[in-house]
């Protein structure tokens, strides 16, 4: 399929452009960067959501989260609630740079969404993001109620290395006998701590995600090689993935990411799991960033969205 042509001019003023890489000013411009770039592609947070901030404990610390409801549902009534993970590399984004995203996905699903800040490397490496995550994961398991949160009907999903962090609690859960968690929702995922698929090749650079930038990331991240094969960084190799959660997964044509994000498909599909597959043949990675400006990124929240309702609200009801 060919290159989407709304991307295609997105591409092509970020080339005129020509920002720094990620991987040349550090972490920390990257961050800086990054949620500047979100602004005006990302648009307004939808109309008809509420949201609070707090901080639940952590095994590094206080971890802050921010939670969203459809201002229809009254404040008091429980609702089931996807836990999002953002993406940025493990390295950079935040809850303000997913702020729309999470609360789109609540006003359309309507269910509450819980955001996760979780510590970021190269300060904190690999396994921080995925402590945070699971404990937040174990503190809405407890105390969902105190948020107005059904506990007993919740999802977990994410972006890019957030979806990779998402699939890996998923895995968790699977072998902690977590019922609660009914539903996993993967947007390009990392599943690979490798940038050797055909895909890196095809796509590694001009299409936004650069392969040296995702090599950067995986540096920070996972500074020590041993760790690039443990499940918990990359869930492509777990040894069975049978029983856990059904799944959402989507993909981009033009993404470095496509090709681990197919084959984590087929590694689900031969365990049993129930898996969407929605491929986006002219999208680009984080297309989903840029929802104000490309119709197909419109849609795909849209979809995503749905499938989060049925899962939580409609098969869970």
């Amino acid at each position: 399929m060919a290159l989407d042509p709304e991307v295609k001019r997105l591409l092509d003023i970020a080339a005129k452009l020509n920002p720094p890489a990620w991987e040349s000013v550090g972490a920390v411009a990257a961050r800086e960067m990054f949620l500047k770039s979100r602004g005006a592609s990302g648009g307004k947070r939808p109309e008809g959501v509420v949201s609070s901030d707090r901080t639940i404990p952590g095994p590094g610390g206080q971890i802050p989260v921010r939670i969203y409801r459809p201002a229809s549902v009254p404040a008091g009534q429980a609702l089931p609630a996807l836990i999002y993970i953002h993406g940025g590399g493990w390295v950079i984004g935040d809850l303000e740079s997913h702020d729309v995203t999470a609360a789109r996905l609540a006003v359309f699903a309507g269910v509450a969404v819980m955001s996760v800040d979780y510590r970021l490397a190269p300060e904190h490496p690999f396994p921080a993001a995925f402590d945070d995550v699971v404990a937040a994961l174990r503190w809405l398991l407890a105390n969902g109620a105190s948020v107005s949160i059904d506990s007993k009907r919740l999802a977990i999903g994410g972006d890019s290395a957030g979806a990779n962090i998402a699939a890996s609690a998923a895995i968790l859960a699977r072998d902690e006998g977590i019922a609660a968690l009914r539903f996993q929702m993967l947007s390009y995922p990392v599943t690979d701590a490798v940038t050797t698929t055909e895909s890196y090749q095809l796509f590694a650079n001009g299409y936004g995600l650069t392969c040296a930038s995702m090599q950067w990331f995986i540096d920070c991240y996972l500074p020590n090689e041993a760790d690039r094969i443990d499940w918990r960084a990359a869930p492509l190799h777990a040894p069975s993935l049978n029983g856990v959660c059904p799944a959402f997964v989507m993909t981009c044509g033009y993404d470095p990411l496509r090709d681990e994000g197919r084959a984590y498909v087929r590694r689900l599909n031969d365990a049993g799991v129930r898996v969407d597959h929605v491929e986006f043949g002219g999208m680009n990675h984080g297309f989903l960033g840029s929802y104000a400006l490309l119709h197909t990124a419109r849609r795909a929240v849209a979809t995503a969205a749905l499938a989060l309702r049925e899962a939580l609200l409609e098969r869970a009801a």
